[in-house]
């Protein structure tokens, strides 16, 4: 062994192959391993880091023209100017200004709103007149709700149904990691102040000073502090209006020496105002799924007023424990806050769909692992298999933790790389082993020099072509825009174990095949002979006349040349179809309605009814949610394409949840597909001008 170079492979496998510290580091990597699993962030898809930000402007009194041109034209160039920014545009509206800015993939987003705050307020003298202060919402990834609870009832009115759904939401906003809560539905309780012009004159009084009067009674002030007996007691002056008869009595004037109350010069009442919005829950053929019977259905009907709680997460949370902790919290509270005749359903669990793709993905990877462990037994034999698969979860354990570390979480792109990368994480070991098992056969030398040169032998070579994946794979982690942050963990995390797996394969892969592997070939008399050797005859058989005569060598290359250029041609014949990425079986799509402008919420709402009840017939439906007028929660796609700006009487949305992808036949893009012109012809013999689209969740970014 003197005389031998090692090389560095067999300098490490040296130092390491009767080491104590070897098992010990098999094992602290397993351990480590195990708890990354446990405390990475579990979520459906990879987090992405977008921010945007929605600024609005309001112009009384401006037509639209107005504002493009001296509000939404002048900012969009001043925003522009901001480092970071990626895109700006705006929409123009009678009265208000929005501007959408959204920076580069990546930026940080209290960087960026720190940027964009310095240039609005550094340019508030170009507004101008009679134009108010900007109103800046930033909005990101975070902002998504991964829960979402639909409160309905058949014997309530929607405004009953919201209190009831502000009592919960102020219950559920508890829960640790829950950052916003929002109610989406329902009608609010105003009082319609009807205004006598003729009393008015007779009082000597303008309709601005009523309005101020009211303003000023609605308002609770901080009026100083009392001391008494040594203890100080906060003053608060003022009262907000509870109840119908304090607007009614709010003094809103003097006259003559008296006051002049509100209801001297207007009539106030508490009478139901025009809804601005409606939303309703509907069940499908699998409504039991969402524990609604059938008899239920026939007995009430199958359409029910709704208000739904949208709940959004903490950043880096894990998104399955977030939504296990704020549904356990409502089945806490439910019983003392909802009424019998109220019911929950849950339309929305991001938190279940990410535990369930995590544990595909999880069984994916064990029917891999299991498969290639069985491969390398039946050619190399049962304790080479076996050292063989000690590689596998040691190299994954130590992607993961790395992954931990750096702050990815464990989602489908990220278990995917892993599975990807299974196949080329093993090779290291398989070559190292392999050759082992052939030195350790070949008995030139003593069983430990026999496992060192082994490694050495083939060292050299093994890192040269770890690293040339790692090379090839790489450049992928560069890719700008959405796509980049996306796609990027499956090029770190094969290249994080790729090289894991170079480690083991010099460090525990030599230590376990020497201890596994030597008593046998101690046992073995003769001399292994590779020529005798199934393997090596067939090979033999194969690759002897290619190399022993030049027209099969070259007719051999002009074939594999054939093939490749077929294989290319399939692309321009599309023969085969190519995606960047496949279609993804959800069990969600939306229906977006839009009718012309000026179309009234009564229009909007018979058109997308008249759709939700084609909707109820889909074989593969559990519920839908119809938000007519307002926007439904958003996800991903509907953060990144505004539909939560969505509002108006002539706009309206449909959610439609599906039963498991497991227990349907048809996958959720094929339903899309093969529903949406039956779902367009019914909302055109309604109403010809209504514009509808099936807006499914991209298997990706909204690229």
């Amino acid at each position: 062994m003197k005389n031998i170079d090692l090389g560095i492979a067999g300098n490490i496998t040296k130092k390491f192959i009767t080491s104590k510290l070897t098992p010990l580091f098999l094992l602290a990597s397993i351990l480590i391993g195990l708890a990354a699993i446990v405390l990475t962030p579990k979520e459906e898809e990879p987090q992405i880091v977008v921010p945007m930000v929605d600024i609005f402007i309001p112009y009384p009194g401006s037509s639209a023209k107005e504002v493009e041109r001296k509000v939404s034209t002048e900012f969009e160039k001043l925003i522009w100017e901001i480092k970071g920014m990626d895109y700006v545009y705006s929409i123009s509206k009678p009265g208000m200004s929005l501007i959408i800015a959204r920076f580069k993939v990546g930026e940080n987003m209290e960087d960026a709103l720190v940027r964009l705050y310095n240039r609005l307020m550094s340019n508030m003298d170009k507004l101008p007149p009679g134009a108010m202060q900007p109103l800046v919402k930033p909005m990101d990834i975070n902002d998504v709700p991964i829960i979402s609870l639909t409160l309905w009832s058949d014997k309530r009115t929607p405004y009953e149904i919201r209190q009831i759904a502000k009592e919960l939401c102020l219950q559920l906003k508890q829960v640790e990691d829950v950052s916003k809560t929002w109610i989406i539905g329902g009608d609010t309780r105003r009082y319609k102040v009807l205004i006598d012009r003729d009393k008015l004159k007779n009082y000597h009084l303008s309709l601005l000073q009523v309005v101020q009067a009211i303003r000023s009674a609605n308002l609770k002030l901080p009026a100083g502090n009392i001391v008494e007996n040594n203890t100080e007691f906060p003053v608060e002056a003022g009262e907000f209006i509870k109840t119908i008869d304090d607007l009614k009595n709010v003094v809103v004037a003097v006259y003559n020496g008296k006051p002049v109350y509100l209801k001297d010069v207007a009539e106030v009442v508490d009478a139901p105002i025009d809804p601005e919005n409606y939303v309703f829950i509907g069940f499908g053929p699998h409504a039991e799924k969402q524990g609604v019977s059938r008899e239920f259905i026939k007995e009430y009907g199958n359409q029910f007023p709704a208000v739904t709680i949208a709940i959004a997460k903490k950043k880096g949370t894990n998104a399955v424990t977030v939504a296990e902790e704020i549904l356990e919290k409502f089945e806490d509270v439910k019983s003392s806050i909802l009424p019998s005749d109220v019911h929950v359903t849950v339309t929305r669990n991001y938190g279940k769909t990410a535990q369930d793709k995590f544990n595909e993905l999880m069984f994916h990877l064990g029917v891999a692992i299991f498969a290639v462990v069985i491969f390398i037994g039946l050619t190399l034999g049962i304790k080479e298999a076996f050292v063989v698969s000690i590689a596998i979860p040691t190299t994954l354990a130590l992607t993961l933790f790395v992954d931990l570390l750096t702050g990815y979480t464990l989602n489908r792109v990220t278990l995917f790389a892993l599975i990807f990368t299974l196949g080329l994480l093993v090779d290291d070991a398989i070559v190292v082993v392999e050759n082992i098992h052939r030195h350790l056969k070949l008995k030139q030398m003593p069983p430990l020099q026999a496992a060192i040169y082994a490694v050495a032998e083939v060292g050299n070579p093994t890192i040269l072509a770890t690293f040339t994946v790692i090379a090839a794979l790489l450049p992928m982690a560069f890719v700008s825009g959405l796509m980049g942050p996306y796609m990027r963990p499956i090029p770190v995390n094969a290249s994080i174990a790729m090289f894991f797996s170079l480690i083991v394969a010099f460090v525990i892969s030599p230590w376990a095949a020497y201890y596994l592997l030597r008593k046998e070939a101690e046992k073995e008399e003769e001399k292994f002979e590779l020529e005798k050797t199934p393997t090596y005859r067939i090979y033999n058989k194969v690759v002897r006349p290619l190399l022993d005569f030049a027209v099969k060598r070259w007719a051999f290359l002009l074939g594999v040349l054939l093939l490749m250029a077929g294989s290319v041609f399939m692309f321009y014949t599309k023969a085969v179809v190519v995606k960047l990425l496949p279609f993804d079986n959800k069990s969600e799509f939306q229906v977006v309605v839009d009718m012309p402008e000026g179309t009234s919420l009564e229009e909007t709402a018979r058109v997308t009814k008249a759709i939700a009840n084609y909707i109820a017939t889909i074989p593969e439906v559990t519920d839908y949610e119809m938000y007519i007028g307002t926007a439904s929660p958003f996800d991903f796609n509907g953060l990144v394409r505004h539909y939560y700006l969505r509002q108006g009487g002539n706009v309206a949305d449909i959610r439609i949840n599906l039963i498991d992808k497991h227990e349907r036949k048809r996958q959720s893009h094929d339903i899309a597909k093969e529903e949406r012109p039956k779902i367009q012809e019914v909302a055109k013999a309604v109403n010809p001008d209504a514009n509808v689209k099936i807006v499914e969740v991209p298997p990706g970014p909204p690229v």
